[in-house]
């Protein structure tokens, strides 16, 4: 792991595209701001994990698990 100090202002450029600045300091919270293209995805660590969860979770389950959906009037 990369361990950088940045002051409020001052940017951290990660390849070509992405740029990380730092925006307010305030106590123990950061603020940042990403700049990065729509094509890179940008998540909080915390919703980086849910998603993960809820995609292995997904992958395990089976046709036999999901509900079975009648419409009316089809067969």
């Amino acid at each position: 792991m990369l361990i950088l100090s940045r002051r409020v202002n001052e940017k951290i450029v990660i390849g070509d595209n992405v740029v990380v600045s730092v925006i307010e300091v305030r106590g123990d919270q950061v603020k940042i701001g990403i700049d990065a293209p729509k094509t890179v995805k940008v998540f909080r660590q915390e919703v980086f994990d849910a998603i993960q969860s809820e995609n292995r979770r997904a992958a395990a389950t089976s046709a036999d698990d999901l509900p079975v959906i009648e419409i009316p009037g089809k067969l």
